[in-house]
């Protein structure tokens, strides 16, 4: 399954050209454990980790593939812009691109994603990022 998820990242970071990810077995291992709080508390919100970015998936238990996890962050990409962030949505707002523009920050080299079906029939999902993306100022790529 973590394969499916970097292969996921991956591909949208080679169509704008960036270098892949590596899997980073200890921010997967950060990023179940927040994947484990989420669920048994039934919240859903960033932990705000200093260092690392994070994008946060929520949806029915088994009902996803991690590709198609992935892809509803990837599917941001039509309101994308280019631009200096956060000028970089179409929309005027930055955080309707904030997962997409993670996923192919250029300064981001590694990831690790946790899961856990919650108790509520929810599959909880948290990817973490280093380094982290999403700065003013600076260009996704």
């Amino acid at each position: 399954m973590s394969q499916e998820i970097l292969d996921a990242h991956n591909r949208y970071r080679a169509e704008v050209g960036v270098p892949s990810l590596q899997w980073c077995d200890n921010l997967a291992n950060q990023a179940y454990s927040w994947a484990s709080q989420l669920a048994s508390t039934k919240r859903f919100e960033h932990s705000h980790t200093q260092g690392q970015g994070e994008n946060l998936w929520k949806g029915t238990a088994k009902a996803f593939s991690f590709t198609q996890m992935v892809d509803s962050w990837g599917r941001e990409k039509q309101y994308f812009a280019g631009g200096i962030f956060p000028n970089v949505s179409t929309t005027g707002n930055w955080a309707d691109v904030g997962h997409y523009t993670q996923i192919v920050w250029k300064d981001t080299s590694k990831v690790g994603c946790g899961w856990v079906d919650g108790p509520d029939g929810n599959c909880y999902l948290v990817c973490r990022y280093v380094s982290p993306g999403n700065f003013i100022g600076q260009a996704a790529f």
